[in-house]
C-alpha cells in the first residue's frame, strides 16, 4: 500500500514570518498583513507532507529508541516501508516530561541543518517548524496532531513548541540515526 501525500487543502497552515529577531518564538509571528505560503511553495522548498490521524492508536510518552515495526497504524507502517524508515524514537516536549525543558526548547530553536532528511510525525499537540525559502526568508509551518512532514537534507530550519507548550512527536530515520545538527554560522 502506497500512502499518497495529502492534497494541497490539507497541508498545515504556513506563512512568512516577521522580519528581524523573533522575540517570542512560541507566538505566531505573522506579518501584517499575513503572507500565506502555499503547499506548492512548501513542495518547492523540498517539504513532503502526509496527514495520518493518530486517533485510535496508542504510543508511549517517551521511547528512545522505538521500533517503527511496532506502529499500530497501517498507513504509518506503509509509509515507513515505502520510504525505508527503520529506526524511530518518540518524545514529549512538555515541562512535565522533558528535563531541562526551557533550555531544550531554546536549543531546538537554534537555526541548523542536518546531513539527512528530517522526519517528524506529530502524535498530539502542536508546534512550529521554521524553514528557509530560496530567498533565505523564514517560513513558519504550524504542525499539529496527525501531521507527518519531512524536511530535505541541507535545509536550514528550527523548531519550537507553540504557546500550548506541548507536543508529542515521533522522529523517524533511515538506518541508525546520526542526528547531528550543524548550526548556521552567525
Amino acid at each position: 500500500m502506497t500512502v499518497e501525500q495529502a492534497p494541497d487543502n490539507e497541508w498545515p497552515e504556513a506563512w512568512y514570518m516577521t522580519e528581524g529577531d523573533c522575540e517570542n518564538q512560541k507566538a505566531l509571528n505573522k506579518q501584517e498583513p499575513n503572507q500565506p505560503v502555499t503547499a506548492e511553495i512548501l513542495r518547492k522548498i523540498g517539504i513532503n507532507y502526509w496527514n495520518l490521524p493518530s486517533e485510535g492508536f496508542t504510543y508511549p510518552v517517551k521511547s528512545v529508541p522505538w521500533d517503527p515495526k511496532e506502529a499500530p497504524d497501517p498507513k504509518l507502517m506503509a509509509l515507513r516501508d515505502d520510504r525505508g524508515y527503520s529506526y524511530a524514537d518518540i518524545i514529549t516536549i512538555h515541562p512535565d516530561h522533558l528535563p531541562g525543558y526551557d533550555e531544550k526548547v531554546k536549543s531546538f530553536f537554534e537555526e541548523h541543518i542536518h546531513d539527512a532528511e528530517e522526519i517528524r510525525y506529530i502524535i498530539s499537540g502542536s508546534g512550529f517548524f521554521d524553514v528557509r525559502d530560496a530567498d533565505d526568508k523564514w517560513v513558519r509551518v504550524h504542525v499539529k496532531k496527525g501531521d507527518l512532514m519531512t524536511l530535505p537534507e541541507g535545509i536550514y530550519h528550527r523548531f519550537t513548541c507553540d504557546e500550548s507548550d506541548f507536543i508529542h512527536a515521533m522522529r523517524l530515520f533511515k538506518g541508525q540515526p546520526i542526528w547531528t545538527p550543524f548550526n548556521r554560522p552567525q
